[in-house]
Protein backbone atom coordinates (compact mmCIF):
# COMPACT_ATOMS: atom_id res chain seq x y z
CA UNK A 1 0.00 0.00 0.00
CA UNK A 2 1.24 3.48 -0.84
CA UNK A 3 0.32 6.61 1.09
CA UNK A 4 0.32 10.11 -0.34
CA UNK A 5 -0.17 13.46 1.33
CA UNK A 6 -2.32 16.11 -0.27
CA UNK A 7 -2.31 19.72 0.89
CA UNK A 8 -6.01 20.54 0.67
CA UNK A 9 -5.61 24.30 0.95
CA UNK A 10 -6.47 25.12 -2.66
CA UNK A 11 -9.11 24.26 -5.25
CA UNK A 12 -6.83 22.19 -7.49
CA UNK A 13 -5.85 19.82 -4.68
CA UNK A 14 -9.47 19.47 -3.58
CA UNK A 15 -10.42 18.58 -7.16
CA UNK A 16 -7.67 15.95 -7.27
CA UNK A 17 -8.84 14.53 -3.94
CA UNK A 18 -12.42 14.32 -5.23
CA UNK A 19 -11.15 12.45 -8.31
CA UNK A 20 -9.14 9.98 -6.23
CA UNK A 21 -12.23 9.25 -4.13
CA UNK A 22 -14.04 8.09 -7.28
CA UNK A 23 -11.42 5.43 -8.07
CA UNK A 24 -12.49 1.91 -7.14
CA UNK A 25 -8.98 0.83 -6.13
CA UNK A 26 -8.18 3.85 -3.94
CA UNK A 27 -9.13 4.50 -0.34
CA UNK A 28 -9.07 7.99 1.14
CA UNK A 29 -8.59 8.27 4.86
CA UNK A 30 -7.92 11.42 6.87
CA UNK A 31 -4.36 11.69 8.12
CA UNK A 32 -3.23 12.34 11.64
CA UNK A 33 -1.95 15.80 12.29
CA UNK A 34 1.73 16.57 11.75
CA UNK A 35 2.59 16.53 15.47
CA UNK A 36 1.08 13.06 15.87
CA UNK A 37 2.97 11.68 12.88
CA UNK A 38 6.26 13.16 14.14
CA UNK A 39 5.68 11.73 17.61
CA UNK A 40 4.94 8.27 16.21
CA UNK A 41 8.14 8.35 14.13
CA UNK A 42 10.20 9.38 17.17
CA UNK A 43 8.64 6.63 19.29
CA UNK A 44 9.48 4.02 16.64
CA UNK A 45 13.11 5.19 16.71
CA UNK A 46 13.17 5.03 20.52
CA UNK A 47 13.61 8.78 20.84
CA UNK A 48 11.21 9.44 23.67
CA UNK A 49 11.40 11.65 26.73
CA UNK A 50 11.36 10.01 30.14
CA UNK A 51 10.13 11.79 33.26
CA UNK A 52 10.82 10.80 36.85
CA UNK A 53 7.49 11.95 38.25
CA UNK A 54 3.99 12.68 37.05
CA UNK A 55 4.53 16.31 38.04
CA UNK A 56 7.53 16.51 35.70
CA UNK A 57 5.46 15.01 32.89
CA UNK A 58 2.58 17.44 33.40
CA UNK A 59 4.89 20.44 33.44
CA UNK A 60 6.57 19.18 30.23
CA UNK A 61 3.18 18.75 28.52
CA UNK A 62 2.02 22.21 29.56
CA UNK A 63 4.93 23.97 27.82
Amino acid sequence: MTYIGIDTSDEQSLSFLAYVKTLSFAQVQPAENVKTIKAMEQAKKGKTTKHKTAKDLVSFLNK
